[in-house]
């Protein structure tokens, strides 16, 4: 996958760097051409000087081909609009912005935006949202028999209830990350877009669960 990076800070060179390491290209955009040097002289990605919102800036970045864009300057406003554009007028689909103030993350949200507030941030978590696909073991038992996991799910199950999912994928949901807080569900609580969700589940059973919250909730059939 092509990934866009708007920030060669700390956090942007980073994850440039494990883009890059994981096989994806990476093109990485900041108005201070200075910034580059964080990439090192390994990097074989792109490097684009100019503003981060700026179509044509996003065009060289290789936005057009991109599967995903993440937003990770120093300035909240700049990573939001940056965002808005990456999804709006080049419908990326994969987006993510940092942000500083904890406090937008939720109007953030509702423009469908997912958020990662500064004093929360991992690479994981950005990763995760770039690169959303299947499941990533957090811990083990002993035995290696029963593990807690993020599994990424389909947004088909956005509406739908714990108990649903549940009864659907066969896991017991462990807790949500919500807007950066953790949630404990009841069987009541609905998944909302954003969330990301971690389960209790079978180490032998990893893959059904995947494709299980890949594909969605099973049909109802009427009696």
């Amino acid at each position: 996958m092509h990934i866009v990076i708007m920030g060669c800070g700390r956090v942007g060179s980073a994850l440039a760097q494990t883009l890059e390491q994981q096989g994806h290209t990476v093109a990485v955009i900041d108005q201070d051409p200075t910034a580059f040097r964080r990439l090192g002289s390994g990097f074989g990605g792109r490097r684009v000087t100019g503003v981060g919102f700026d179509q044509d800036t996003l065009r060289e970045a290789g936005i057009e081909e991109a599967g995903a864009f993440a937003a990770v300057s120093s300035g909240d406003n700049s990573n939001i609009i940056a965002a808005r554009v990456a999804r709006e007028m080049f419908g990326i689909e994969n987006v993510a912005a940092r942000i500083y103030d904890p406090r937008r993350a939720e109007v953030y949200q509702r423009l469908g935006i997912p958020t990662v507030a500064t004093v929360r941030w991992t690479a994981d978590q950005m990763l995760r949202r770039l690169l959303p696909s299947g499941s990533e073991p957090l811990w083990r038992d002993p035995t290696g028999g029963v593990q807690l996991a993020e599994v990424h799910a389909s947004a088909s199950w956005v509406g739908h209830k714990i108990s649903r999912i549940q009864d659907d994928t066969g896991v017991r949901v462990a807790f949500l990350t919500r807007l950066g807080e953790a949630v404990l569900p009841t069987s009541q609580t609905v998944l909302q877009e954003g969330d990301l969700v971690h389960v209790m589940m079978r180490s032998d059973d990893v893959e059904k669960v995947e494709a299980a919250f890949a594909e969605g909730p099973e049909e109802e059939t009427g009696h």
